[in-house]
């Protein structure tokens, strides 16, 4: 008896952070909320024209607005040189909440494919006005 206890008292404990991080920012516009976070080399910041013509695996640093949800880790994000997929785990909101109206800047890498470019997100921050 004591050995159940025990061992549902360590799940217990050990499942409260997955079940916390579930309610911690994320996107608030076209989609739900989401957690998570990433701090980590950081790039000058670039355009969105200029990050489709980057290679496979650059480093670029956006700044503008994520406008709507395309998907579950998907958004398309726009500055004033145009619209670009964005992929954003889960992870790495760090607890940020955006809307469309929110300035945001992402850190990430480009993602080449064959006919698509899109910015795989490691860090999101809320820029203030």
């Amino acid at each position: 008896m004591k050995k159940t206890f025990a061992i549902a008292a360590i799940v217990a404990l050990m499942s409260a952070p997955a079940f916390a991080a579930n309610t911690q920012g994320g996107f608030s516009g076209p989609g739900s909320t989401q957690s998570g976070g990433f701090v980590g080399p950081n790039g000058s910041v670039t355009t969105v024209e200029a990050a489709k013509s980057l290679r496979d695996d650059a480093w670029v640093t956006l700044r503008g607005n994520l406008i709507e949800r395309v998907s579950d880790d998907v958004y398309k994000f726009k500055d004033s040189t145009g619209i670009i997929n964005v992929d954003i785990d889960h992870k790495r909101w760090n607890g940020v909440s955006v809307t469309p109206q929110d300035v945001v800047e992402l850190q990430g890498e480009v993602d080449k494919d064959w006919n698509s470019v899109e910015i795989d997100v490691k860090q999101v921050n809320k820029v203030s006005k």
